[in-house]
């Protein structure tokens, strides 16, 4: 497959012509990369209004994924932005106000965009979590969540998977959706890469109706460049109007040379996909190995590895210490879990080096916490009207009985202990302190 942003940008940089455009490095190196830092001039199309080279690119990219598919060069945020947007516009096309119900693990970016669309949202919480960013839920919870709804949702939102690996049962969850005539909208932000496995596991195939993949999480693409995909079976509305719903919240002048990187993807997909097949037994039996070593290995799917070690004596913290120190460094991680995201880039040697490290460490008296409770934080004020109220940041222990101003939430994994709009209680503030957040942005 071809990669026509490439090739122009390349071709354009070999011309070595004076460039009275922008940017203002005009080519020169100054970190190396700048010749093929460009801008819209003639040629190189326009993003969100593509009939050229983009245009192309993003046929082969939507052959790949088997739907349409748009780039972003601002990350899943983006897309999650003009996903809720698209919800929103489609339901006041028939007059309704936008209902969405939605995971409670949602990333702040949905929350954002709900409090900026002025859409409905009700929260789902699984039956059982480990932590307020986790916590998986079942096809027969969502089934039950939108019976008890007073009237019918426009659309129901996951995160699948989350950021400890864990994986919902799409397929299920997405003929529940239909049996009831709600829309499907996932955050696969981590699980771009689950498209080439052998069986596809992306939520388009596995029957969601919308979804964005951060293709820098997981698939050889820079950081900042994802997708938007809208399957064939979704309203056409969402199609006809993705390009203004993206362009609504997006900078006018995208980067070229992500735009670059999610059009090189399209001409080497295939290599990755037998890469990835080929990687799959080295992931498998790493994790295998922790089990049997004394981890508590949590992730399900297959490029990640979230990890306990309080049965054979560390917290998260501690493991996570010892971890940097040799070289290692883990995507995330807190008291209880430490999380590596693996890539057929990482190769053999590196997964070998990784399994050699954690199958070292002196076992020790087992470290049991005591997991916070989950919080489900009481609705005050709605969201949209939140965002325009003045705020104040406090210390934590002082914001009992406050209501919250700003999402809090610590990056990663950006997903808030409590919402704009939901009152700061005990339970809050206990778990606010468990991961080491000491402020709160709260209403005046």
């Amino acid at each position: 497959m071809d990669a026509p942003i490439v090739d122009f940008v390349s071709k354009y940089a070999k011309a070595n012509r004076i460039r009275f455009h922008m940017p203002g490095h005009k080519g020169k190196k100054v970190l190396g990369f700048e010749k093929l830092d460009i801008t819209e001039i003639d040629g190189a199309d326009e993003l969100f209004a593509p009939e050229g080279i983009i245009a192309q690119s993003l046929a082969n990219a939507s052959y790949i994924f088997g739907c349409p598919t748009f780039y972003s060069a601002e990350g899943s945020t983006l897309c999650i932005q003009a996903m809720i947007y698209l919800i929103a516009s489609y339901a006041r096309s028939s007059s309704r106000q936008p209902f969405i119900l939605a995971a409670r693990n949602a990333h702040r970016s949905f929350v954002n965009a709900a409090a900026l669309t002025s859409a409905d949202v009700v929260w789902v919480y699984p039956d059982s979590a480990s932590a307020y960013y986790s916590g998986v839920l079942s096809a027969f919870e969502v089934e039950h969540a939108i019976m008890k709804c007073e009237r019918k949702p426009d659309a129901f939102y996951i995160t699948s998977p989350d950021y400890l690996g864990n994986i919902a049962d799409i397929l299920s969850i997405s003929a529940v959706c239909r049996k009831h005539g709600v829309l499907l909208i996932v955050d696969n932000a981590h699980g771009a890469y689950l498209k080439f496995l052998p069986e596809s596991m992306h939520p388009i195939d596995l029957g969601a109706d919308m979804c964005c993949d951060s293709a820098h999480k997981t698939l050889p693409v820079i950081t900042g460049g994802a997708y938007l995909h809208i399957s064939k079976k979704a309203p056409s509305f969402f199609l006809e109007n993705a390009n203004k719903a993206l362009a609504l919240f997006a900078s006018s002048s995208p980067s070229y040379l992500i735009l670059q990187s999610l059009d090189n993807f399209n001409a080497i997909y295939g290599e990755y996909k037998k890469a990835l097949e080929s990687f799959i037994p080295a992931v498998y039996k790493l994790k295998n190995e922790c089990i049997s070593y004394g981890y508590n290995v949590i992730s399900s799917e297959s490029m990640k590895l979230a990890v306990s070690a309080e049965d054979i004596g560390y917290t998260g913290d501690e493991l996570a210490s010892d971890v940097v120190d040799a070289g290692i460094v883990p995507e995330f991680y807190d008291r209880d879990n430490v999380v590596f995201m693996l890539s057929p880039y990482n190769g053999i040697e590196s997964v070998q080096r990784a399994e050699d490290f954690l199958l070292s460490r002196e076992k020790k008296p087992s470290v049991k916490t005591e997991y916070p409770e989950i919080p489900r934080p009481a609705v005050k004020m709605k969201p949209c009207e939140v965002i325009y109220a003045q705020s104040e940041i406090l210390p934590v222990d002082e914001c009992e009985g406050r209501i919250c101003a700003y999402s809090v939430v610590g990056c990663p994994p950006a997903v808030p202990i409590a919402v704009c709009g939901e009152l700061i209680d005990r339970v809050v503030i206990e778990c606010l302190k468990y991961y080491g957040i000491k402020e709160c942005c709260v209403v005046k």
